[in-house]
């Protein structure tokens, strides 16, 4: 089968390679080279990176210019497969190729609409998550589905998850095709009764809490990223937390207030207490919490949300 691919972040390099593998990838579209880390110099996408090392022409594009339409044309695909991309579609690239155009998207639809499906599972405490392979409509979103495959959220980061659906995606996707280009493929359209939206992650979202239970904290910390860290303030120092976990055995300050027992960090929270495993003080390298612990002078304090 002749494909052209549109993505752009690491998510997307699964689907990618799975399909160079098994069909023939005559284009792939991404987003152009940007500042994509603290260097502050521009990098080529995850996506750029994986189709030059394949050999796969490569055209980069934030939007559907006629000169982007002439190249799409031009590569006479039978299907357009999209795994975030990050640009919308229009009509006319919707309908180009004859099998039209699918897209992996990181949910179980209808549940998690929108940017950061990812994220809002695990700040949501779902039990699982999951792929579909959708048909793109004009909502976001909102096409029907023809297959999906689910995994375990619990314990995982955001970027875990990440690198887990994105390969569960891409097997997923070229599973599928041979299915949509028979037409044997059952579409299932949306049950609207059962979306939930997923908004982009806002850093506000993602701040520790003394007033949040320990559950809540530990999942801000797992569904954080460096767009969007999960911070606080213990004892008038900000850090980033990089890792933690819900403690037990011990006894838990209270909320509000820390304590170092043994090697231990303990942050007291609403229920219960959050011992923090990974920090990165602030202007300083990513370090275990018990040796930046040492660093403190004071055994006990307080710890606050960051304003």
């Amino acid at each position: 089968m002749r494909v052209v691919f549109m993505g752009t972040p690491s998510f997307s390099v699964p689907s990618l390679r799975h399909l160079a593998a098994a069909h023939e990838v005559a284009l792939v579209l991404t987003r152009p080279d940007a500042v994509r880390s603290r260097g502050k110099k521009l990098e080529p996408s995850p996506v750029k990176t994986a189709a030059l090392e394949l050999g796969l022409p490569v055209v980069e594009a934030k939007r559907m210019t006629p000169e982007v339409l002439e190249a799409l044309r031009a590569a006479k695909a039978d299907v357009f497969c999209v795994a975030a991309y990050g640009c919308i579609l229009p009509d006319e690239v919707l309908t180009m190729a004859p099998l039209g155009c699918v897209n992996v998207h990181a949910s179980l639809l209808p549940r998690w609409r929108g940017a950061a499906p990812i994220q809002r599972s695990i700040l949501a405490g779902d039990e699982c998550t999951g792929v579909s392979i959708m048909r793109i409509g004009h909502g976001v979103d909102t096409g029907a589905y023809c297959a999906q495959a689910s995994c375990t959220v619990a314990g995982k980061t955001a970027d875990e998850l990440t690198c887990e659906l994105g390969e569960l995606g891409g097997k997923l996707l070229t599973d599928t095709l041979p299915a949509i280009a028979d037409g044997s493929a059952t579409w299932t359209e949306q049950d609207e009764s059962l979306v939930t939206h997923a908004p982009k992650i806002e850093k506000a979202e993602l701040m520790l809490d003394p007033a949040a239970t320990v559950v809540d904290n530990a999942r801000r910390i797992l569904a954080s990223s460096d767009a969007a860290p999960a911070r606080c303030v213990v004892c008038g120092k900000a850090l980033r937390v990089l890792a933690a976990a819900p403690a037990g055995g011990v006894t838990a300050p209270a909320a509000g207030r820390f304590a170092k027992t043994g090697k231990r960090v303990l942050l007291g929270c609403a229920d219960g207490a959050l011992e923090l495993v990974s920090v990165k003080p602030d202007g300083k390298r990513a370090m275990d919490a018990s040796a930046w612990a040492a660093g403190l002078r004071e055994a006990d304090g307080l710890w606050e949300k960051l304003s």
